[in-house]
């Protein structure tokens, strides 16, 4: 597809031509393990590299194929790989990236599961890691040894929403030749590419927007080609966390909607942030579009919206914020983000409960702390629940 095309063309059309399938104007399904060739001469070929195509599913498949030229178009990027989680995606590269006695560097705050991970690294590998407000380049410098091999951010950061200064932290890891990689799952390539702001590899949980239904786990991975090759042929194939053909088909059929669902997402948010703001319960609320938000800078260089998901404490304790949940009515309490309808978590004993207590609340996640991402509902709908919910405490 030539490159003069938008995103919004793009995220419809990238990877795939209709011709080459009967006409077919939806991509195929091949649900197939294996792949049969015309002789044993072509299969030593294709075992040795020296002949293109198809071999096994674990090694590639053509609907899954499309899925990852669309996603790599998407965020800049020369490949993409797509895995059967967002952590299947986390762990081959930071696996790819790392070896015994290595050490990593974090944003100050992380999925519980990337924590976790970072966790057992440390304890069966000695791979150490530390975190980083990274709200300064001196902040960062100050923590790099001969052993960092890898500087891992989330922007925004799962769940406290804290952005990060990508092209800063970019610049100091080229000083450096330390790739960066960032979880860019809240944005999505729609909000914002960290590619084009200097970084090396950008990964997503596909599970939320990039699926946007609720209906499939997955993860992508896009990056250098080279490097990415590399992870192919390595903890991608050797580990097995690869996607399933029909899991492939679900993302590229939720691809589609990626602008027009984050558009609304963004709209439905924005107004939800503004009510949430002014209610007596509320003592602060995390959006990135706040103009009174530290980081409000940062967003107006990087991103081009806010985003579904913001994250509010409740005026009161753990106990008040677990009962704000429970007095709900059809907004849904449960973890992930990015679905048509409004999921409601409290981080603390959820998604980021698997992190020492001092540790989170120093990343900022406290018992008062609740996530909500923002649906597709009608946005007086979702707040109509969530001020009688309020209004009860």
């Amino acid at each position: 597809m030539s490159t003069s095309k938008r995103f919004e063309t793009t995220v419809i059309h990238e990877g795939y031509d209709a011709k080459d399938m009967l006409g077919s104007l939806s991509t195929p399904l091949f649900q197939t393990s294996t792949f049969t060739f015309d002789s044993a001469e072509q299969g030593e070929k294709r075992f040795a590299g020296e002949e293109d195509g198809y071999i096994y599913s674990r090694l590639g498949n053509p609907t899954v194929r499309v899925l990852e030229e669309r996603i790599a178009k998407l965020e800049q990027g020369e490949r993409g790989l797509a895995f059967a989680s967002g952590m299947a995606a986390v762990s081959a590269v930071l696996i790819a990236l790392t070896k015994a006695n290595d050490h990593i560097i974090c944003s100050s705050g992380l999925y519980g599961c990337t924590f976790g991970l970072l966790t057992m690294m440390k304890e069966k590998y000695n791979i150490s890691h530390d975190f980083s407000s990274m709200d300064s380049a001196e902040t960062i410098k100050e923590l790099i040894r001969p052993e960092t091999t890898c500087i891992y951010v989330e922007t925004p950061i799962n769940p406290t929403m804290k952005l990060i200064d990508l092209q800063m932290v970019a610049a100091v890891a080229k000083e450096y030749d330390i790739p960066v990689v960032v979880d860019n799952t809240f944005s999505s390539p729609y909000l914002q590419r960290p590619l084009e702001l200097g970084c090396d590899v950008v990964l997503h949980s596909a599970t939320k927007y990039i699926g946007g239904h609720g209906d499939v786990v997955a993860g992508l991975v896009v990056g250098k080609k080279e490097f990415l090759d590399s992870v192919a042929m390595t903890t991608q194939k050797d580990i097995g966390g690869i996607i399933s053909p029909f899991d492939a088909w679900l993302l590229l059929r939720g691809l589609k909607t990626l602008p027009v669902r984050l558009d609304r997402h963004s709209d439905n948010a924005e107004e939800i942030f503004l009510k949430l703001k002014a209610h007596p319960k509320i003592a602060h609320v995390y959006y990135p579009s706040d103009e009174n938000h530290p980081d409000y800078p940062i967003y107006e260089k990087q991103m081009k919206r806010g985003g579904g998901v913001i994250a509010f404490t409740v005026d009161g304790t753990k106990e008040d914020a677990q009962a704000l949940l429970n007095k709900l009515s059809f907004l849904k309490i449960a973890v992930s983000l990015g679905d048509a309808e409004t999921l409601i978590e409290h981080p603390a004993t959820m998604t980021h409960s698997v992190i020492p207590e001092a540790e989170r609340i120093q990343m900022g996640i406290t018992d008062q702390l609740i996530r909500i991402s923002i649906g597709l509902e009608a946005a007086e709908d979702i707040w109509s629940d969530l001020e009688q919910a309020l209004n009860q405490l």
